[in-house]
């Protein structure tokens, strides 16, 4: 893990909080994890890259980092599943979120008719799937752990390879962008948790995110939901993970709305606390707003 200062002029954190202490992200420099991070904190932020999402769950865990920033959810290709993974042996808290509006550049040293390899990472393959199998059909796509590596491989095969990345990405590493915003859905988002060991205090307009193992039986599932309905709390994001601990046994990660402190909320936790075998609440914090489009 590497610590360096933000390297771009940004605003005032969106926060409303400034981290004493560096704020970890999954890196290198220039991925949208670090563009969420600059946008969050704000431009006198120090950062501390790391070069997986369990590295920022560490830096977090042993103090190296106040905060992190990993990605959770894209709407396009859906949950992450590995952050949530994260969080069943993880102390830490969910302190925020963020929503990035994602966009993807074909960047190359190259003109488009020269490429014979692309690297991004294969979440982002995804994202422009129908744009790549329409425009460059023969073009081999090789995955790379992140848009900044994907440009720093493609920078240095100047003559033949490509990249999919961010226009930072692009920029850092000498990359010409030769297609801009190729992604298949123009309203893509990616959304983005701020761990860390504090719990907001409610602000009227929150989230909670919850995760939670049902008992093997008929209707378990239904049953856990009950106290949601009963109590008049809305979910607004459920994903089923294996529980690594039995073969077909599985937890759940939700995400209600409301504060763990609010009446309502914590009236339906404790009646699933219950019925199901654990339920670990992950952190309250307020709601971010949805960004319009860039």
């Amino acid at each position: 893990m590497q610590e360096h200062p933000n390297p771009i002029a940004a605003a005032k954190p969106a926060s409303g909080r400034a981290a004493k202490g560096p704020a970890a992200f999954l890196g290198p420099e220039g991925t949208f994890t670090h563009q969420a991070a600059i946008r969050h904190f704000g431009a006198a932020a120090r950062f501390l890259s790391c070069a997986s999402i369990a590295d920022v769950f560490e830096a977090v865990d042993r103090g190296q980092a106040e905060f992190g920033v990993v990605p959770v959810e894209n709407s396009t290709e859906g949950a992450v599943s590995y952050t949530l993974d994260m969080f069943a042996d993880s102390p830490a808290r969910i302190c925020a979120e963020i929503f990035l509006p994602i966009h993807h550049h074909l960047a190359s040293s190259c003109e488009l008719r020269a490429l014979k390899t692309l690297y991004s990472h294969p979440q982002v393959f995804g994202q422009c799937r129908h744009w790549l199998r329409r425009h460059l059909p023969a073009v081999a796509l090789v995955e790379a752990p992140s848009t900044s590596e994907a440009a720093r491989r493609a920078a240095a095969e100047p003559a033949c390879a490509g990249a999919l990345a961010s226009e930072l990405a692009a920029q850092q590493c000498g990359l010409t962008i030769r297609e801009r915003n190729i992604e298949d859905h123009p309203g893509n988002l990616t959304r983005f948790f701020v761990i860390g060991s504090h719990l907001p205090p409610p602000s009227g307009h929150d989230k909670t995110s919850l995760l939670f193992g049902i008992r093997d039986r008929v209707g378990a599932l239904l049953d856990s939901l009950e106290p949601f309905r009963r109590n008049q709390v809305s979910l607004s994001f459920i994903e089923s993970r294996p529980s690594r601990r039995r073969n077909w046994e599985y937890q759940f990660y939700v995400d209600i709305l409301g504060h763990c402190d609010d009446p309502p909320v914590r009236a339906a936790l404790a009646e699933l606390a219950v019925i199901c075998e654990f339920v670990k609440c992950l952190g309250s914090y307020p709601r971010a707003t949805l960004p319009t489009a860039e």
